[in-house]
């Protein structure tokens, strides 16, 4: 019995048993379908690559990209922001003196290290001359270190804390040579440092000493750029 095809579809033998070249061929094809070459005007539809004119649409593309930086250039410049560059000097103030602030918590000589991290970020940053005599300064720091809070964040299985976390809080006042005091932003005043748990108390307190330098360092960075903007002209 003859067998009958419908129009358009190869017999079932001729798909299973293909000659080497016509597997070959449609290899090539097939890699050929795969390959892609990248360029900003290529459609890929149906594992088949159709090309656009590329050179004509490269101009266009490029007046795109410089328009949308245009706008993003326009759009910065009258938002109302500025690069501030922290070094220069302020026209109505030349000089500050830091106090030592007044120590209401448990820690012993933590005033000391706040003040230190004061006095040599404005050292630093050489905006303002540190001068000794709050008399002589244009503006006067001072302050209150509140109660230092520590509570252990991760334990082990026999229930030791492995992990602590200490947390610094400062009142931080400024005053100018004119009257004015405020006090600045007291959530811009918190920093909360992690330290680890040993089983040698003097490396324990030593960890903790040194998570309290570093967050003194972190808040005299924050305090000073926070008055260098708020006195900036």
């Amino acid at each position: 019995m003859t067998p009958v095809y419908r129009a358009g579809h190869r017999p079932y033998r001729q798909l299973c048993h293909r000659s080497p070249s016509d597997s070959n061929t449609h290899h090539k094809r097939f890699q050929r379908s795969k390959k892609i070459v990248r360029g900003p005007a290529q459609i890929l539809c149906c594992g088949r690559l159709w090309y656009t004119c590329a050179v004509n649409r490269k101009p266009a593309m490029c007046g795109l990209w410089l328009l949308a930086l245009a706008i993003i250039q326009l759009a910065g410049f009258g938002c109302g922001f500025k690069l501030i560059d922290y070094s220069e000097p302020i026209a109505d103030l030349g000089s500050v003196a830091i106090q030592t602030f007044k120590n209401e918590s448990y820690e012993p000589g933590v005033e000391f290290v706040v003040a230190d991290a004061l006095r040599r970020e404005f050292l630093r940053r050489g905006a303002l001359v540190l001068v000794d005599d709050a008399i002589d300064a244009d503006l006067v720091v001072s302050g209150v270190v509140d109660p230092i809070v520590t509570r252990a964040r991760s334990f082990s299985s026999i229930a030791l804390a492995l992990e602590w976390e200490v947390t610094l809080q400062l009142a931080v006042y400024s005053e100018r040579s004119d009257g004015f005091r405020m006090r600045l932003d007291e959530d811009s005043t918190l920093a909360t440092e992690r330290y680890l748990a040993s089983a040698d108390i003097e490396a324990t307190r030593k960890n903790r000493d040194e998570a309290i330098r570093a967050m003194a360092s972190s808040l005299a960075a924050r305090v000073h750029d926070m008055l260098y903007e708020l006195y900036l002209p």
